[in-house]
């Protein structure tokens, strides 16, 4: 089938990549000339493990391609998907729909015979009910269907999560994109993968409700965190003892500094916000919001703590800046706050992250470092705040004689404490008795 993906980044360029090795023929299509530039070259702007191979091999095939004009490639497309950006509107915490509003707009001016117009892009209940207004407004003769395909993409595990996953959701009104769909997933529908075809405000809600049970999931896990401190247990174990659980699962249990990335803060958000505008508050997930938010400056006190109380002048090395592991995304990442705590306290502050040093100098002023170890020579804290496998072998002898004291906060949990302290090291961690 012909596919137009209008928006290159994060999600349409993985979906499209992902569909055109499917055998489709895709044209992702993007304003910013330099990013359109730059694929064609072959640079990828995004670090997603595999992604920069899956473009090369379909660009090669002639099944992918690039372009900054959309009318071209809409009108001769079977289905054109909405993959723009919806990020949390200033002052109100909205979705703001201006993307994909202009997208619709032009997909209704370019749009030649029948067209399914999918909207792949996180949006609130009733968006796909306003594009299909916004394309009826503009262009009275467009014979479109218009339909909610939510995407459900781990950053970091974004390929394997589009080719194996658990379930596809399509959400519409117009029965005659049932067929259309249903042939554009054909390859996972014929393995077995779930299609599961429902109304599009529903396909709309699964999205966000998905999102804020796993942001739940995680702030209700630290909370417990917390009181394992308090009361001498062991989160690990814990997690563990209700992971085991069918009923409850052992993925999204882990405790940490907080969620942070592209997805859960603007999704619960969203959520929050739309469920207050129908008068159907969703207290649990503005409670998740809260706490996830205070979390992130709570571990910067957490570090000070971990140094007797007093950071002012002394030098804390941070190892991992982006949100998580295998990717270079720094939206929301529990390190800004972390950062921008301890540099209130008077800390100077070294970071390291192997992928998001690049993003981290647009978002803080700290030193940057080459290595862990360089971020740690004469530090007097050492903090790991994203679990990138780079420091889940660290040398803590090498890591001690270049510390100016040897005192290492885990907010992830990836280390020992006996082992660690075994080299001389006073050792932190999150929800350790």
């Amino acid at each position: 089938m012909r596919i137009v993906m209008v928006g290159s980044g994060y999600v349409g360029l993985v979906s499209g990549a992902c569909f055109a090795d499917f055998g489709h023929e895709v044209v992702c299509v993007d304003k910013a000339v330099e990013k359109i530039e730059a694929l064609r070259q072959g640079v990828i702007p995004i670090f997603e493990p595999g992604l920069d191979q899956l473009v090369e091999n379909n660009v090669k095939a002639g099944r992918l391609s690039f372009s900054t004009e959309l009318a071209g490639p809409v009108s001769e497309a079977d289905v054109v998907f909405i993959a723009v950006g919806t990020p949390s509107r200033r002052g109100d915490g909205h979705a703001d729909l201006g993307y994909v509003h202009a997208a619709a707009e032009e997909i209704a001016r370019a749009v030649s015979g029948f067209t399914v117009v999918v909207t792949k892009s996180t949006v609130p209940v009733g968006t796909g009910d306003e594009v299909e207004r916004i394309i009826r407004e503009t262009n009275p003769e467009a014979d479109v269907a218009v339909v909610s395909n939510p995407e459900f993409l781990r950053e970091g595990a974004a390929i394997e999560d589009f080719k194996r996953p658990d379930r596809i959701v399509v959400g519409l009104s117009d029965e005659r994109a049932r067929p259309v769909m249903t042939e554009v997933y054909r390859p996972l529908y014929l393995n077995q993968s779930p299609l599961l075809f429902t109304s599009r405000r529903t396909s709309e809600l699964i999205k966000y409700a998905a999102n804020a049970f796993l942001a739940m999931k995680i702030t209700f896990i630290n909370e417990v965190a917390d009181l394992c401190e308090k009361v001498g247990a062991d989160i690990q174990d814990v997690s563990r003892g209700i992971g085991l659980d069918g009923r409850i699962g052992s993925k999204f249990l882990h405790a940490g500094p907080g969620y942070g990335g592209s997805c859960f803060p603007k999704d619960t958000l969203a959520l929050a916000k739309t469920a207050q505008d129908y008068d159907s508050p969703v207290r649990l997930i503005e409670t998740t919001i809260a706490i996830n938010d205070s979390r992130k400056r709570a571990m910067g006190r957490k570090v000070i703590a971990a140094v007797g109380g007093e950071v002012r002048g002394k030098k804390v090395a941070v190892f991992g800046l982006t949100f998580k592991p295998n990717t270079d995304d720094m939206r929301d990442s529990p390190a800004i706050a972390i950062v921008q705590a301890l540099k209130d306290a008077g800390a100077i502050v070294s970071g390291y992250d192997p992928e998001g040093m690049g993003n981290a100098r647009q978002m803080m002023e700290i030193e940057f470092a080459g290595s862990p170890y360089e971020a740690a020579t004469d530090a007097h804290v050492a903090v790991l705040v994203t679990e990138w496998n780079a420091f889940r072998a660290l040398d803590l002898d090498r890591l001690k004689s270049l510390m100016a004291s040897p005192v290492l906060v885990d907010l992830r949990n990836v280390y020992r404490a006996h082992e660690v302290e075994a080299h001389g090291f006073a050792y932190h961690s999150i929800g350790k008795g």
